[in-house]
C-alpha cells in the first residue's frame, strides 16, 4: 500500500476556513468555543505575545458564529462532539469580523485612512443583503452606504467622516441586527496595534482617542452586541482606552482561564511530531521552542514548530533555528538594553543568558506612551511580549522571570549583542566588559 500524502503545514495561513478546506495539518483548538461559551462576559480580551495563534483562533470563532459559515469544516474537531451545543450556536449569529494588524500609519492621518479601510472592507461584506434587505429603511440604508463610500466619484473609505467612523462598528451591528433578528458578535484582532504604531511614530493621544471612541460606541452602548471578543499583545490600561467599560473581563497570560488554546501543549507536539515520523526531534524542538508559562500550561510557540516541521520533514537532518525574530519586532529589547547603565541590570542580564531566574515585579495594566518611562515598565514588556516567562507562582505582583528557550536565548544573545557592540563605540570598556561577560555566559550554554 502507498503511503499516505501526508497534510501541508499552514506556514503563515491563519484562516481557520483555508486550514479545513484544503486539508492543512489544523492542532484542535475548538474547544475554546465550548469555555468561551461557559465563561463568557460580554467583552472578553485575550493578551498574547504575537504568533501564538490569536488570529487563527478569531478566525475559527467566526466560522463557527457565522449565518450562512461551512459546518463541515468542524467535522471530527472537539466541538462537534457537542451536538447540542452546536444545534444551538453554530451558523446562528452575525458576526463583525475585523483585524487592526496592518494599521501601521506613519503620522494619524495615514492611520487612520487604514482604519477607514478596514471597516469599510467589513461593512462591503454584507452589500448584497443591507442594501437589499427589506427590513432596512432608507434612512438606515443611508447609514450603511456612508460607511462603503457608496456614491462618491471614488470608491474609498478615505472620507468617512469621524463621527461616521467612531460609531461604524455600532452602526453595522445595528443593522445587521435588525436585518437578521439576532444581536451581533464582534470580534477585533489585534486592538492594541494602531496604539503601539502611534506611540512610535508620535501620534498616540490622537490614535487613542479614535480607538477609544471606536471601542465605547461598539463595546459599551451598543445594545445589538450579544459578545466581543479582542485580542492584543498587551493589555492597555483600563482607563486609557476601555473607559467605563464594566462588562470586559481579561484573560492574559497569567490567567488559567483558557490558557491551553493560545500555543500548542506537550501532547500536541509530540502528536505532529509523529504525523510527519519525526519523533527522534523532540527533545532539540522542546528545547528551543517550549518553555512559556500561560497560566498553569506549558506551550510551545505555534509559528515556530510549524516553521521547524516545515523545513524538517524533506528528511534533512535540520538543526532548530530562530525563526522567531524575522516576524517580530525586537524594539523593546532595543529599549532594555538602552536602559541597562549600571552594574545591577548588567548582573541582572547575565543571569538571564545563563539560564537563571530574576524576581521582578509586574504591571499588566500599562499604556503605551509610558512604556518606557522606567526600567520596571520594560520588564513588564518583555514578560508579557514572550521574551521572558515565568516560573513558579508570583508572590502579589512579583514574578520570578527567566528567558524561556533556546531560541529566545539566541536572540538575547546574538541579536541583543549586536546592539552592544554598536554602543561600545559611544561607552567604551564598560560596556565592552559586559558584551564579554556575556559571550563567556553563552559559551557556557
Amino acid at each position: 500500500m502507498a503511503e499516505q500524502v501526508k497534510k501541508k503545514l499552514p506556514v503563515g495561513i491563519d484562516s481557520f476556513e483555508k486550514i479545513r478546506s484544503q486539508k492543512f495539518y489544523y492542532v484542535d483548538k475548538t474547544a475554546m468555543i465550548r469555555d468561551l461559551l461557559s465563561k463568557w462576559g460580554e467583552v472578553n480580551l485575550f493578551t498574547r505575545p504575537r504568533r501564538f495563534g490569536k488570529s487563527l483562533n478569531m478566525s475559527m470563532l467566526q466560522s463557527f458564529f457565522e449565518i450562512g459559515s461551512d459546518r463541515s469544516l468542524f467535522d471530527g474537531l472537539e466541538i462537534a462532539k457537542d451536538k447540542a451545543l452546536c444545534e444551538e450556536y453554530m451558523g446562528q449569529f452575525p458576526v463583525v469580523s475585523i483585524s487592526l494588524k496592518s494599521v501601521n500609519g506613519v503620522d494619524y492621518a495615514d492611520a487612520r485612512s487604514l482604519i477607514c479601510s478596514v471597516i469599510g472592507d467589513e461593512a462591503l461584506r454584507f452589500h448584497d443583503i443591507l442594501i437589499n434587505s427589506d427590513k432596512l429603511n432608507e434612512v438606515e440604508k443611508s447609514h450603511y452606504r456612508k460607511l462603503i463610500a457608496d456614491g462618491q466619484e471614488e470608491h474609498d473609505y478615505y472620507s468617512m467622516t469621524d463621527v461616521v467612523l467612531k460609531g461604524s462598528l455600532k452602526v453595522l451591528s445595528g443593522l445587521l441586527e435588525k436585518h437578521y433578528g439576532r444581536k451581533v458578535i464582534i470580534l477585533i484582532d489585534e486592538y492594541d496595534v494602531p496604539l503601539s504604531k502611534a506611540s512610535e511614530n508620535g501620534y498616540y493621544n490622537e490614535m487613542l482617542f479614535l480607538i477609544r471612541s471606536m471601542l465605547e460606541q461598539a463595546l459599551k452602548t451598543n445594545n445589538s452586541l450579544y459578545f466581543a471578543v479582542l485580542t492584543g499583545c498587551l493589555r492597555v490600561a483600563k482607563e486609557s482606552i476601555f473607559t467605563g467599560l464594566n462588562n470586559l473581563k481579561i484573560f492574559s497570560i497569567t490567567n488559567v482561564h483558557f490558557d491551553e488554546y493560545f500555543g500548542f501543549t506537550d501532547q500536541e507536539v509530540k502528536e505532529m511530531l509523529q504525523y510527519y515520523q519525526l519523533e527522534d526531534r523532540y527533545d532539540a524542538v522542546k528545547k528551543w521552542y517550549d518553555g512559556y508559562l500561560f497560566g498553569d500550561m506549558e506551550v510551545y510557540c505555534p509559528w515556530d514548530v510549524i516553521s521547524y516541521c516545515d523545513e524538517a520533514i524533506d528528511g534533512r537532518k535540520q538543526e532548530p533555528k530562530n525563526y522567531w525574530s524575522n516576524t517580530s519586532s525586537n524594539d523593546v529589547v532595543r529599549h532594555f538594553i538602552e536602559r541597562m547603565g549600571n552594574d545591577v541590570m548588567q548582573g541582572e542580564m547575565e543571569a538571564l543568558i545563563a539560564g537563571e531566574i530574576v524576581e521582578k515585579e509586574i504591571h499588566e495594566d500599562l499604556t503605551y506612551n509610558k512604556l518606557y518611562d522606567s526600567i520596571d515598565n520594560i520588564w513588564s514588556v518583555l514578560f508579557m511580549t514572550g521574551y521572558l516567562t515565568q516560573r513558579g507562582e508570583p508572590e502579589e505582583e512579583r514574578y520570578r522571570l527567566t528567558i524561556p528557550n533556546m531560541e529566545i536565548r539566541s536572540i538575547f544573545i546574538r541579536q541583543i549583542m549586536s546592539m552592544f557592540k554598536e554602543e561600545v563605540l559611544k561607552d567604551g570598556a564598560l560596556l565592552q566588559a559586559f558584551c564579554d561577560a556575556l559571550q563567556e555566559g553563552a559559551d557556557g550554554i
